[in-house]
């Protein structure tokens, strides 16, 4: 049976490398949305701010912000999903949590470190994609500089279970205002060539680092046209995806049976 998916954004302002404060100003955040919702999303290092400062803000897999995401995710009944900083066997990950309404979760690690931040040199890559399932949609979260990678996001057609991979592209950020044009480009691009719902979280105000960030979060439906989008405020923002509009549509316009094959190996 298909179902709408009910998508909640929070495009915000962070503290800088305050764990706790975030952590508080997103609770009530959260719990301000007022409507029943699927899935929300937080932006890139929603704890701390795009640092490398790792060492000092990391946490362990089971640590605050992991039990805080189960917490939330318990009391509001939706998953919830962004990236922090953890450490594991030695190593720093830009990590992102999926964590479901019964504490059972999934994690990706950012794949394509930002060089231009160092960020190569303090954090460990990921080496494989995620695609989790709510109300009959597959949706995959990246991070970031991925948008920047095509290759790494693209979707392709399962045979076996006669479907695209994913129907949903997710990207949480901390895309800098210099570079929005890029962002606002890319977004587009990715729903378009993947023919899919493209969310992208951006975050807004300024860092510790002095960059500023002005949000343009938006959802890209799959014919590149934004079925929502923020400018450079505060906002907490729900809508609605139809299952059945995008079937549709890739019915209507199969591209993706003329997309190259390919595998990356490494």
């Amino acid at each position: 049976m298909q179902h709408d998916l009910i998508v909640t954004l929070i495009q915000s302002e962070l503290y800088w490398h305050n764990i706790d404060a975030n952590l508080g100003m997103f609770e009530e955040k959260i719990w301000s949305i007022g409507e029943k919702t699927n899935l929300i999303v937080l932006p890139e290092m929603f704890t701390t701010g795009f640092t490398m400062e790792a060492a000092q803000f990391a946490e362990p897999m089971n640590g605050k912000t992991f039990r805080w995401m189960k917490q939330q995710a318990a009391q509001t009944g939706a998953v919830i999903i962004g990236s922090y900083i953890v450490r594991e066997d030695g190593a720093y990950y830009n990590r992102l949590i999926w964590m479901e309404p019964d504490g059972s979760y999934s994690w990706y690690d950012k794949r394509h470190l930002f060089r231009m931040a160092n960020e190569h040199h303090t954090y460990s890559p990921g080496n494989r994609r995620i695609i989790k399932t709510i109300n009959g949609w597959n949706i995959c979260p990246l991070i970031c500089y991925d948008l920047r990678f095509p290759v790494w996001s693209r979707n392709s057609w399962l045979t076996k279970q006669n479907r695209l991979a994913y129907d949903v592209l997710i990207y949480v950020a901390n895309w800098p205002e210099k570079r929005i044009n890029a962002w606002d480009i890319l977004l587009q691009a990715r729903a378009v060539e993947n023919q899919c719902y493209l969310i992208g979280l951006n975050r807004i105000g300024r860092d510790g680092n002095d960059a500023s960030y002005n949000g343009h979060s938006a959802v890209i439906n799959p014919k590149g046209w934004k079925a929502l989008s923020l400018d450079d405020k505060e906002a907490i923002r729900t809508i609605s995806l139809d299952l059945g509009k995008l079937q549709e549509f890739r019915k209507k316009f199969p591209a993706y049976f003329d997309s190259d094959s390919f595998n990356i190996l490494h």
